[in-house]
């Protein structure tokens, strides 16, 4: 009874190590055939957030920020929009913020992705009290799992910052998103390869003006100036070379007549 015992102990113990390595295989298969889709799904999701809040005439602010959260890349963007009231105060219209956080129940290691939208009259107050009172203290949903890569940043110059506040707007947001499998870098953090990541360019201001540096008109004619002088130059010389040779060959003809 006893070798019985041990005997089926390791069968089942190799049928459940297959069956372990064969249901982390098909995950991953299933993972990386609806990570684009879903990718593509919450950039547009950010996109029409910025459309809406950004496009509705009131003053509206962005806040970028850029962090790790148990080695994973992951960021925090919140939009906000405001206007004044009688007393010529501050008031909080809308407020959207869509947040990286660490998923501590999930099988695999990785990031939630959660959105919130809080602001006047975001909700139906007939049924606001009969909210539990979880739902008013956590306004965090979660929109998807399983990110590996999360990070927003701002174009300046002739890089990226992934720090943004204040009440100016920036040019443009660009958003990275990977659910694919990350590597641990020599600082202990994990990243993913760049050609594994969804980036998205978004535009804040689609109606502001961008100015072309173009070269001046007195600038262009000076270059043509320059240009001309100098084949002026070179056909100088050109000419100048020619005389010293008829120079140099004179002496030879004059020695053949004599």
């Amino acid at each position: 009874m006893i070798v019985a015992l041990v005997i089926g102990a390791m069968v089942l113990t190799a049928i459940l190590g297959v069956y372990a390595r064969a249901n982390r295989a098909a995950e991953a298969v299933l993972t990386r055939i609806d990570s684009p889709s879903l990718g593509a799904d919450v950039l547009q999701l950010i996109v029409e957030d910025l459309d809406c809040l950004l496009g509705a005439g009131t003053d509206a602010t962005i806040e970028i920020r850029n962090g790790f959260d148990k080695g994973f890349v992951r960021a925090q963007l919140v939009l906000r929009r405001t206007l004044k009231n009688d007393k010529n105060e501050d008031v909080t219209v809308e407020e959207i913020m869509w947040r990286g956080g660490y998923d501590y129940e999930g099988s695999v290691p990785g990031l939630i992705l959660y959105r919130s939208q809080e602001g006047i009259a975001v909700g139906d107050k007939l049924l606001d009290p009969q909210r539990e009172s979880w739902e008013k203290n956590y306004p965090l949903v979660p929109v998807c799992r399983g990110v590996t890569f999360f990070r927003i940043e701002v174009p300046k110059d002739d890089g990226f910052v992934d720090r943004w506040s204040g009440t100016s707007l920036p040019p443009g947001v660009k958003v990275s998103l990977s659910f694919a499998e990350p590597y641990e870098t020599v600082r202990g953090t994990y990243d993913v390869l760049d050609h594994e990541k969804m980036t998205r360019m978004i535009a804040v201001d689609r109606t502001r003006k961008i100015k072309f540096t173009m070269p001046d008109a007195g600038q262009a004619v000076t270059d043509e100036t320059q240009t001309d002088e100098t084949q002026t130059d070179e056909t100088q010389t050109d000419e100048t070379e020619k005389d010293e040779i008829a120079d140099e060959q004179a002496p030879a003809k004059t020695g053949r007549d004599r």
